[in-house]
């Protein structure tokens, strides 16, 4: 099946983010917080995790207005993590997307004080109606998301990789990192669509292990890119990880390998879900779509 994913990825970004720039505008009063709020939000990006909600929100037949909920309730919660990731603190960049990031822009209390604002509009958006009718699937949808955000998902993932820092590690601590810093929020992008349609345990569990997945790869893959790309191309300062000693995939096995695995890892999941490969047949090049940032790997 040939399908342009690029195209896609494009036409939801554009799609959504003139939805987003509307929740906002209408959520967010005039201050100098809320253009914090804005600056991290609005400032470029794939929007892969939106892109991955459409898929299964489309598969699912989700009306465009809910998903879109879903969708800025996440990019909310990503712009919160890039905001404190960047902090002088944490992995301390003075650059995201090209842009200076939040805390050279607005100064380092104003960055903490946006990336809190933005965690908790994410939960605001995802309590109003327009998600759902059913309160009790909102409910759901926020306990979801409050468990892949805490101390066993995007939270406790970046103390690890703090703590992890100029060590020596092995693979299979690294990986579970990258599934609870990475791989947990694009799971729940997977499956909340799902959650929405009140879909079967089944179908649940498979979007789930599919976001798992997809989020592994994309991580690792990332930390190759950060190592082989430059600014312009990555809009942030290149070789970092290897500069501040982080464990990474990558650094515990190499180039080729790190893309071996991730290849196998994809082949055994489609084997594994065969049917919901041939039912859904734009998922397979929703999986391997991470591997067409490489360059001459």
């Amino acid at each position: 099946m040939s399908i342009n994913i690029n195209t896609l990825v494009n036409k939801e970004k554009n799609s959504f983010n003139a939805y987003y720039k509307k929740i906002l505008k209408s959520y967010l009063p005039s201050s100098k917080l809320s253009k914090a709020m804005v600056y991290g939000s609005i400032n470029g990006g794939k929007r892969i995790r939106p892109f991955l909600i459409s898929i299964f929100a489309n598969i699912a037949n989700i009306k465009k207005q809910n998903y879109f909920q879903l969708s800025a309730a996440i990019e909310s919660i990503h712009s919160y993590s890039l905001i404190h990731d960047d902090l002088p603190s944490m992995d301390n960049d003075d650059y995201r997307r090209g842009k200076l990031s939040v805390h050279k822009k607005f100064g380092e209390a104003e960055a903490i004080l946006a990336g809190d604002a933005l965690h908790d509009l994410a939960f605001e958006i995802l309590s109003n109606k327009k998600t759902h009718h059913d309160s009790k699937v909102r409910i759901i949808l926020i306990e979801k998301l409050s468990k892949v955000l805490g101390c066993k998902g995007l939270a406790g993932g970046q103390s690890l990789d703090l703590i992890f820092e100029n060590k020596k590690i092995n693979k299979n601590k690294i990986l579970k990192m990258y599934l609870m810093k990475t791989s947990s929020l694009f799971s729940f992008c997977c499956s909340a669509p799902f959650i929405l349609a009140k879909k079967n345990k089944k179908d649940i569990k498979f979007a789930l292990e599919f976001g798992n997945l997809f989020g592994l790869i994309f991580q690792i893959i990332d930390d190759i890119i950060d190592e082989t790309e430059n600014f312009s191309s990555l809009g942030k300062t290149p070789g970092k990880d290897k500069k501040q000693g982080k464990s990474t995939f990558v650094a515990n096995m190499n180039k080729r390998l790190s893309i071996s695995f991730c290849h196998s890892e994809v082949d055994k999941f489609i084997s594994k879900n065969k049917k919901y490969f041939i039912k859904w047949r734009i998922l397979e090049e929703v999986l391997k779509m991470n591997f067409k940032n490489l360059k001459d790997l």
